[in-house]
């Protein structure tokens, strides 16, 4: 267990996920007379761009009083129902997590720990009073990335570098796929797992071999894509953290996600004594500022970012509705 202090992580806590000092905590969290005790478990190092997104939330709950974080990463799917254990005897009211690799032993920590609330990234249902799940959905910023991409491609063939084909990825490569269709209906688009939540070296071989097959313009669900981009030459697209400043020459739009609407909702649900049994998913919808999109208005044409910002606009104003598609792109 690591109690959290700032360190080689910066990055991480400082604008590295969307809206972390904008979404403040709701006022029943904020009238605690103690911070409440959250632990995160995450399986990946906090490198990694999706671990980040929660570790930065969390991270920033604690710096305002909110929470006191604690949490520990790279945690083993053998291990990983020990850590839930330990972090539930340790008395954390909220224990954050995923539970992709160990779904049928998460539940059980959780039916085993009724008084502790548990939320989990899954591809399940949420279950009982204490099991609730989120998925990460920034499909609406990648489906404007794809626009922009779509705009920009000069070989009309663009990539997608992903981790592994469930649900939740499936959705975002297909919503970045469909942004390019609609303003390249003719463009070809190379997709490519990897078959791990994080392997950059491995993200960068499967991005180079893409480049290689034509690819212009590649879009990164795993880090390490942009560093084939970089190395060749073409600009790319970053998912889940912004990664320009990192990548300066190279990435030119990130879909941003932030998960602190979501841990403020099974948060406030916990203290207030309400069943956190349920998803929280759609806290991460644009409209409740859950996902969005940067880019460097220097690297796109001026024109493309006019079409993307009309639809950006609908979307939040809940006029149009990018669709959701969970199959395994072709």
């Amino acid at each position: 267990m690591t109690r959290f202090i700032m360190n080689r992580r910066r990055l991480l806590t400082t604008g590295a996920a969307l809206g972390v000092s904008t979404l403040a905590a709701p006022s029943i969290l904020r009238a605690q007379s103690a911070p409440v005790k959250l632990a995160g478990i995450h399986a990946s190092p906090v490198e990694n761009a999706w671990n980040s997104v929660l570790h930065a939330a969390m991270v920033a709950a604690d710096a305002e009083g909110v929470i006191e974080y604690t949490f520990s990463e790279g945690v083993s799917g053998t291990d990983y129902p020990r850590a839930m254990r330990e972090y539930a005897e340790a008395g954390n009211v909220l224990i954050v997590g995923e539970s992709y690799a160990v779904e049928r032993e998460a539940r059980q920590v959780a039916a085993d720990y009724p008084d502790t609330a548990f939320l989990m990234g899954s591809s399940g249902e949420a279950s009982g009073d204490n099991f609730g799940v989120f998925g990460t959905w920034n499909w609406e910023a990648a489906y404007l990335a794809g626009m922009l991409a779509g705009r920009m491609t000069q070989t009309g063939i663009v990539g997608s570098v992903g981790a592994i084909p469930i649900p939740e990825v499936n959705m975002l490569i297909n919503g970045f796929a469909d942004g390019v269709k609609r303003t390249n209906p003719d463009a070809q688009h190379l997709v490519s797992f990897i078959g791990t939540f994080f392997d950059p070296p491995k993200a960068r071989e499967a991005g180079l071999a893409q480049i290689d097959a034509g690819a212009d313009i590649l879009f990164g669900e795993r880090i390490g894509t942009a560093d084939a981009a970089q190395e060749r030459g073409i600009p790319a697209i970053g998912s889940l953290i912004d990664y320009t400043p990192r990548y300066p020459e190279t990435v030119f739009a990130n879909a941003l996600w932030s998960f602190r609407p979501l841990v403020n909702a099974a948060l406030a649900d916990a203290v207030a004594g309400n069943p956190v049994g349920k998803n929280y998913t759609p806290l991460s919808l644009m409209k409740d500022g859950g996902n969005d999109i940067s880019f460097v208005s220097s690297m796109v044409p001026a024109e493309a970012v006019a079409e993307m910002e009309e639809v950006r606009a609908a979307i939040k104003a809940g006029e149009f509705e990018v669709p959701r598609n969970f199959d395994e792109p072709a």
